[in-house]
């Protein structure tokens, strides 16, 4: 096996063979550093690292399988942690000047939990400044860029964790979802990524509050993002928004023979690139050749949620920003200023008005998913846009009309509004110019294993990702 093909090799194979003691985490974790040394320069998905320190656990967790003691979920992998939450006496930069020097005085829950499960963390992943784009570049680090086309965004605010996933320079990552920056980046990466309901992971306050908000996983196959998706999850006596009892994901689930799948190609008012549509397509023949049912849907929804659902960010995100303008103002990028500027101008009115809008769209959306096992679309609707994009002074056209620069050419930010609902990104193929595409699962509210189980069976029927050197990016 080549350090190459370790680098790719799925986080549950990788324990599996730790338990056989046909691998060591330090053979692994050893590629890992190796490989982002030699191709993240050119990539930049991370910020700091830990390269020494890392290689210190595996030793650690190396000993441990070799003496036969018993090993937790994580143990030995080596783990990109987004560079927003808090690992205690490390620094924590959020991607902006403001935060440079800023030493953490905790440890965010998940974080913890990643840590005690084993989980190696060698590098922090980068993000847009403050998490509020869709593409990964800030002031304090720079651009990110696709492992598939270095042209083209990772997506965001995920970006350095799905970078990192696609160039093979983590065995799994972390990320969070307020407008889609979970599903953007593994949508333009060709991996999974999953946004669970409201409350199913915890997160630091006061953003654990915000239902738009979620902590999830990344990786490259369905079942590493449930190992790592049953790490994260779970009530935390810190986070009054967390769930009981801890809901635990199967790793194997019955077939989707006989179910009956809605289609929605532009939740109704979308614009979608024909390449992105053609893969949705082809998605879809897949559900079909499992025996699944597909029939598309009127879902209602119109130019509105998204609207809505800008005019949500800007009032409590954006208004959350708004506290840097006074000292930092010439410090921010230009995104996170304009951000915060709209915070100030933001009214309640504005903000009730979005949840009525939230109100109308679940009494379309909800009797959907009652008659429907899973609703099926597009993750993003163009493939991803440049990575030095900045959406305070670029456009972005599909098929020839204009759409919202920020969040218009993707199809993520409804779901935040429909926050209980999970949903789960799965590839469905590449663009032309070799930029991946995703598909959204959504399901139910709080039926997790729903979307799982969905995914599964697709990710068994579907080509393979990232399984051999064709199916990598070229780097």
């Amino acid at each position: 096996m080549s350090d190459t093909d370790l680098c790719y090799m799925p986080a549950n194979r990788a324990l599996a063979l730790f338990r056989q003691k046909k691998l060591s985490p330090v053979e692994l974790v050893r590629a890992v550093i190796d490989r982002a040394e030699k191709i993240d320069p050119a990539i930049n998905a991370f910020t700091y690292t830990y390269f020494d320190e890392a290689l210190d656990l595996a030793r650690k967790a190396e000993a441990k399988y070799a003496g036969g003691k018993t090993t937790r979920a994580l143990e030995g992998l080596p783990v990109g942690i987004k560079d927003e939450s808090y690992i205690k006496g490390k620094p924590t930069s959020n991607g902006s000047l403001t935060m440079k020097d800023y030493i953490a005085d905790h440890t965010s829950i998940v974080n913890d939990r990643i840590m005690r499960a084993g989980g190696i963390v060698h590098a922090r992943t980068a993000t847009p400044e403050f998490s509020c784009a869709g593409y990964t570049n800030s002031r304090l680090w720079g651009v990110t860029r696709n492992p598939w086309n270095r042209e083209f965004t990772p997506g965001g605010s995920s970006g350095g964790s799905s970078a990192s996933l696609a160039a093979g320079t983590s065995s799994i990552c972390t990320g969070s979802d307020i407008g889609g920056s979970i599903r953007i980046p593994a949508s333009t990466c060709g991996l999974v990524g999953y946004k669970p309901p409201y409350g199913r992971n915890p997160d630091e306050p006061p953003f654990n509050l915000d239902f738009y908000c979620h902590t999830g996983p990344l990786a490259r196959t369905v079942s590493d993002a449930i190992l790592l998706q049953n790490v994260m999850c779970g009530p935390h006596p810190q986070d009054i928004s967390t769930l009981r009892p801890k809901l635990k994901l199967p790793q194997t689930y019955k077939p989707v023979r006989d179910w009956k799948i809605a289609y929605s190609p532009d939740l109704g008012f979308y614009q979608v690139d024909p390449e992105v549509r053609a893969n949705t397509e082809k998605a879809l023949d897949v559900f079909r050749a499992l025996g699944a049912q597909v029939e598309e849907v009127d879902i209602g929804w119109t130019e509105d949620v998204l609207k809505a659902g800008l005019t949500y960010l800007e009032h409590l995100f954006g208004a959350f920003l708004s506290s840097t303008l006074e000292e930092h103002a010439d410090e921010l990028t230009t995104y996170a200023r304009a951000f915060a500027e709209k915070g100030r101008t933001s009214k309640s009115t504005d903000f009730i008005w979005s949840l009525e809008v939230a109100g109308r769209m679940y009494q379309t959306l909800g009797p959907i998913l009652e008659k429907y096992n899973v609703l099926v679309c597009p993750t993003c609707a163009l493939p991803a846009v440049p990575a030095d994009f900045d959406q305070t002074s670029g456009t972005v056209t599909i098929n020839g009309v204009d759409v919202n620069p920020m969040l218009g050419w993707v199809m993520t930010s409804p779901f935040n509004t429909m926050s209980r609902c999970p949903v789960i990104t799965v590839p469905s193929g590449r663009a032309s110019n070799g930029v991946p595409t995703g598909i959204q699962i959504v399901g139910k509210t709080y039926c997790d294993a729903d979307v799982m189980r969905a995914a599964m069976a697709f990710e068994g029927e579907a080509a393979e990702w990232f399984g051999g050197s064709d199916t990598r990016p070229s780097l």
